[in-house]
């Protein structure tokens, strides 16, 4: 197993390589999709919220794809400072937003999709997370969750309020969108498009040597702001893997998503699905609770038994890459650098337990 940072698209500079380095690092995950692109954003320090009513922010420029160059610059700055670049995570909703929409710009928008991971194999960059999901994170709360005050998010009810037009996946792709909101649809037509965009963009991972890695529903509940979700129980990652059979179809397993679900159990979860292989990537984060009330804390003291999760790996030999998504921020002239260093130094203490 190996020892990763996720890394926003405002982090990539040599500062934040040397703190990964410094932290004990050989990985890092990047996000190229720029959340915090609007006037008024939290703390660049810190996770975007996904609250019940605000969006992350505005999405990328629907014409303006990343580029070949630009992977391949972004993957030699990562070698340079003594890191792997390991995969990106999420697509920029300007660019495939009719894929979850099923709209009028599709075909572009699967092309879309297809040029990037075309150009992620040709820049050796082996690894694709995405979050098929309408809502996206969404409804969640921000407060002093944490050990000793600490600020940390979580979730505090259902949230019911409708997507506006012009905003999918908590980001907004068209600020010029008439007014109203996105019309709900069933579970079952949100299957059937995530259906079609796999049969199509699966064969050219499979021949571009990328994995697309799913991240399922967060918070996990069946609807949110009037639109159905996909992965929202443990059991259902299994129904996305066998809609598209292919090393190319995995996952990208957040542990403390698993947590929050209701039902099933997370220990088994992450046994059957490194078991099969089928883990491109690891979130690895506690929570205490489950939706719609739950609170994210430090990764040594929410419910999860983060060193059992570490030993079902193991024994699984999964050698994928491990994150902590996110922390908890410390009250400090750094919030988000000693809440990561404090969750990479307790996994990193419990992989040398365990002899990787």
């Amino acid at each position: 197993m190996k020892l990763g940072l996720g890394l926003y698209r405002h982090m990539l500079t040599s500062e934040y390589y040397a703190f990964a380095r410094q932290a004990g690092c050989t990985h890092v995950v990047v996000h190229l999709v720029d959340y915090f692109n609007q006037e008024e954003s939290p703390s660049r320090t810190n996770q975007p919220i996904g609250s019940k009513f605000e969006p992350w922010g505005v999405a990328g420029e629907a014409d303006k794809l990343w580029t070949l160059e630009e992977l391949k610059r972004i993957r030699q700055e990562v070698a340079e400072a003594g890191l792997t670049l390991a995969a990106i995570e999420n697509l920029d909703p300007a660019h495939w937003c009719d894929v979850l929409l099923d709209g009028p710009r599709r075909p572009q928008h699967i092309e879309n999709v297809k040029a990037i991971i075309r150009r992620m194999g040709e820049a050796e960059i082996p690894v694709l997370g995405y979050n098929f999901s309408l809502g996206g994170v969404c409804g969640r709360v921000s407060g002093p969750f944490g050990r000793g005050g600490a600020i940390t998010v979580g979730m505090d009810g259902p949230v019911d309020a409708p997507i506006p037009n012009g905003m999918i996946w908590n980001m907004i792709y068209d600020p010029e969108a008439p007014s109203g909101t996105l019309p709900s649809i069933s579970h079952e037509e949100l299957w059937r498009r995530l259906e079609n965009f796999l049969l199509e963009v699966v064969p050219v991972a499979e021949n571009s040597g990328v994995r697309l890695a799913a991240h399922p529903d967060d918070p996990p509940m069946p609807m949110m702001r009037q639109q159905p979700r996909l992965v929202y129980q443990p059991h259902m990652y299994q129904k996305l893997i066998d809609l598209a059979p292919g090393d190319s179809n995995a996952l990208e397993l957040c542990v403390g998503t698993l947590a929050e679900m209701t039902e099933g159990d997370v220990y088994d979860a992450v046994d059957q699905y490194s078991k099969q292989k089928k883990i491109a990537y690891i979130h690895l984060r506690n929570v205490r609770g489950k939706v719609p009330h739950y609170q994210e804390t430090f990764i040594d003291e929410g419910d999860v038994d983060m060193l059992r999760i570490l030993g079902i790996l193991h024994r699984n030999s999964f050698d994928g890459v491990i994150i902590p998504d996110h922390t908890p921020q410390m009250i400090c002239a750094a919030p988000w650098h000693a809440g990561m260093a404090h969750s990479l130094g307790f996994i990193a203490a419990g992989l040398q337990a365990l002899g990787c």
